[in-house]
């Protein structure tokens, strides 16, 4: 009967093996602008939606703030960045939370919420232009549909390493789906976001240059979002981060800042 249970067995996993590659190879897509592969499993339209449940969500539970300058300056600046990109379904919402914490966001769809918490720290209209730039960014270039197609991969490739182990025993098969868990998520799912990150600062810098936003204040920005994290006092190894560490970041924009300044002198003429 053995015989049998392996036969059985492995053509489960043979199975779930080829589900794996051909959702794979069937969702291959390149993001805009930098031109990298990536598996989009997600269809743009149910993408926006889901996008646009979450956001309602959000504004439900987060109260929003009544600061009509900071409002005003936010839709401004929002609606020049929004104007030089165009993604289907998009349905551009730019709203001010009232919370302390330093954060920003983008939902599929193009909803983007901006915490004033952040405003000390943007103090200029070039330095909010930065950070809604970069959040434009993650909505082009689909990292929330990318981010969910990654979590579908990695729960079938979990299926597959659960039928492959088959008959082990419970102890031998917890062990190994758990250093699969930790594997998938230090060795491919941080990393995605780094690499995410990376790509939304570097289009968000060609966004606001064609916006018409001096590009070279994003590193004045992120030299002045480095000093508060500083003063924290809190540091997470770059291998256990969502984002890259700020002078990794700080290195690249300024890699990329010649292009993206041809891109504004461009945007003046």
């Amino acid at each position: 009967m053995a015989p049998r249970r392996d036969s059985a067995r492995w053509r489960r996993l043979l199975a779930v093996s080829c589900l794996l590659f051909t959702v794979a190879v069937a969702g291959c897509a390149t993001a805009p602008e930098t031109g990298r592969r990536q598996v989009l499993l997600i269809d743009s339209a149910q993408e926006a939606q889901l996008g646009l449940q979450a956001f309602q969500k959000i504004k439900q539970d987060t109260p929003v703030s009544r600061d009509r300058q900071a409002n005003a300056q936010l839709q401004s600046v929002g609606r020049r960045i929004a104007s030089v990109v165009n993604i289907p379904h998009a349905q551009w919402e730019f709203v001010l939370f009232e919370s302390d914490e330093p954060n920003a966001f983008a939902l599929p769809g193009g909803k983007i919420g901006i915490n004033t918490g952040i405003l000390p720290i943007t103090q200029t209209e070039a330095g909010l232009a930065t950070v809604i730039a970069h959040e434009i960014a993650h909505v082009t270039a689909r990292h929330g549909a990318e981010r969910m197609s990654q979590d579908m991969l990695v729960q079938v490739g979990g299926s597959a390493l659960s039928a492959a182990l088959g008959s082990r025993s419970p102890v031998t098969r917890d062990l190994a789906l758990q250093a699969y868990g930790i594997g998938t998520e230090v060795g491919v799912m941080l990393p995605y976001s780094r690499t995410q990150e990376y790509e939304a600062d570097r289009v968000g810098l060609l966004y606001m240059a064609r916006a018409g936003f001096d590009p070279t204040e994003a590193v004045g920005f992120w030299e002045r979002f480095q000093a508060k994290n500083r003063g924290s006092g809190t540091r997470t190894p770059e291998f256990l981060s969502t984002h890259p560490l700020d002078d990794a970041r700080i290195a690249q924009i300024q890699r990329f800042l010649p292009q993206a300044i041809a891109e504004y002198e461009a945007a003046r003429r």
